[in-house]
């Protein structure tokens, strides 16, 4: 009998000091709040603020997670800066039938045909949605929205007490903004 594949990877690209990290990890304790079994790791050396740097999950609902190495065939690619698309293959290694996640004012349809992306792509403008909730261009929590409701891969509900812990009194505008950019994602339809 072959065992049904149950585990999700998620590749994060970003820039130092835009929360590539602290997505990943709301969103792994938050999948672990769920009974699920998952990891956060971030994958970045000397690199300075503004780097281009990667953070990754593994979720699984099955069984505990043991791989401990970097995630070169994702099932979801997240990116926070829409000027990686230009310098990073985002899509390096995607499987069949994944996903990318772009912070971005444009539309999918634009974002598809300017970076040839042939997989399934969703968009937010998940710095405008920050910029108005928090006050700053910091897309962590608004990329975890989107996430979220691009994959259903855990509940919303079920990062409010990671959110709420990480962020202590800016918890309720963290949880906020991530619920604008869960409203706000469009999903392009397969």
């Amino acid at each position: 009998m072959v065992k049904e594949n149950t585990l999700i990877e998620i590749r994060w690209h970003g820039r130092g000091g835009q929360g590539a990290v602290t997505s990943a990890e709301m969103l792994a304790q938050a999948a672990i709040a769920e009974g699920k079994y998952a990891q956060a790791f971030p994958s970045f050396g000397p690199e300075r603020r503004g780097a281009p740097v990667q953070a990754f999950n593994r979720v699984d609902t099955r069984e505990p997670v043991r791989i401990r190495a970097d995630i070169v065939e994702p099932d979801i690619v997240v990116v926070l800066d829409p000027s990686l698309l230009s310098i990073v293959n985002v899509t390096s290694g995607l499987k069949k039938g994944g996903k990318v996640i772009v912070n971005t004012k444009k539309t999918v349809k634009q974002i598809k045909a300017e970076f040839k992306i042939n997989f399934q792509v969703a968009t937010v403008d998940a710095t405008k949605i920050a910029k108005e909730t928090l006050g700053v261009a910091i897309v962590n929590t608004t990329m975890l929205g989107a996430v979220l409701r691009a994959t259903g891969v855990i509940k919303k509900e079920s990062t409010h007490a990671p959110l709420q812990k990480r962020f202590g009194k800016l918890g309720d505008r963290n949880i906020k903004t991530m619920e604008i950019a869960y409203d706000q994602v469009s999903i392009e339809e397969q």
